[in-house]
């Protein structure tokens, strides 16, 4: 009998692979709080991968005992003592179990993967760019010659700011420090570690449509973040269009692969937003938000650690149905 917490989990990877991305990246209100958002979308993330890893290992791991913990115990002492479980192993636990790890090793494996080629890769940029950038006079950064208006920063231990040639001439002295403001934020809050589980995820599993929005909507959500940062340490009413004009301006530059740059994300709403911006939430909506994330990320962990407790009722639930005729346990 599959357990129940196997099911509810099951369900759970469901609705979080696709439903969930999907209603949370439409969602209005996370413009006007992008930070709650991202934290909302971290927990998807988590949440989304062990639902599905702790579907299969409860399933899995059912007949060795009535708890995780408890399972993997006597399923060790299966194999060093050959001490039987308690119930039948049958074919479909064994293929729960391979395709656990399976599962598991792939998605721990990709995001290593991308974590150690997206630091080479940054460090290779980072050692070019050493060779022929300058710093900016009178400002935190180091100037590209190229005539392309451009901003981006490389993280990293050593992060790197670069503004090319083109942006420093085009932009006015305000403009040219929101833009330094707004790289600025992304190296302080570490936006490239909120993006890299979503290159992951997408890279991981490329068929999967809601990869690749919810990949979309963190690299939006860190962009309006910075926005928000930068505007704090700008002076003057005006500090909203300055930035705007300056974000505008850094469109079309590009950046190198792993940088973020101050035109990333989708122009058009990010500049809607800094010239006529919205509502913030109410006081109560970020607490909501965040404790929802929090009780969404441990969720998976509570259901596949509770199976020994929801095992019975679903036991007593099908006894009731049969000895009422409406399930028939002969058959």
């Amino acid at each position: 009998m599959l357990p129940l917490s196997a099911l509810l989990l099951g369900l759970l990877a469901f609705a979080l692979a696709w439903p969930v991305p999907v209603v949370l990246g439409r969602a209005a209100w996370t413009r006007r709080d992008p930070l709650a958002a991202l934290v909302c979308w971290q927990a998807v993330g988590l949440a989304g991968g062990l639902s599905i890893i702790g579907a299969l290992l409860v399933h899995g791991l059912s007949p060795w005992g009535g708890s995780l913990p408890e399972a993997w115990w006597a399923w060790l002492r299966h194999w060093f003592t050959g001490a039987q479980p308690a119930d039948p192993v049958r074919g479909d636990h064994w293929v729960a179990q391979t395709l656990a790890a399976v599962l598991a090793l792939e998605l721990v494996g990709v995001l290593v993967l991308s974590l150690v080629r997206t630091a080479r890769t940054r460090a290779r940029h980072r050692a070019l760019l050493e060779l022929l950038v300058d710093p900016v006079p009178g400002v935190d950064a180091r100037v590209l010659e190229s005539p392309v208006p451009a901003a981006f920063c490389i993280p990293g231990a050593r992060p790197l700011l670069v503004l090319s040639s083109g942006m420093v001439a085009e932009l006015a002295p305000g403009e040219l420090a929101a833009v330094v403001a707004h790289e600025r934020a992304h190296l302080a809050e570490r936006h490239h570690l909120l993006l890299l589980p979503f290159v992951a995820w997408r890279e991981a599993l490329p068929v999967l449509p809601a990869a690749d929005r919810a990949h979309d909507a963190v690299r939006d959500l860190v962009e309006m973040r910075a926005d928000d940062v930068a505007l704090r340490s700008l002076a003057g009413a005006s500090s909203r269009r300055t930035l705007a004009k300056a974000i505008v301006a850094a469109a079309d530059g590009g950046a190198p692969r792993g940088a973020l740059a101050a035109g990333g994300g989708v122009l058009t709403t990010r500049v809607t937003r800094l010239l006529d911006p919205p509502a913030p939430l109410p006081r109560w909506a970020r607490p909501l938000a965040v404790g929802s994330a929090v009780a969404l990320g441990g969720g998976p962990t509570l259901l596949a650690g509770s199976y020994k407790h929801l095992k019975r009722p679903t036991k007593l639930l099908v006894e009731n149905l049969g000895g009422a005729g409406i399930i028939n346990k002969k058959r």
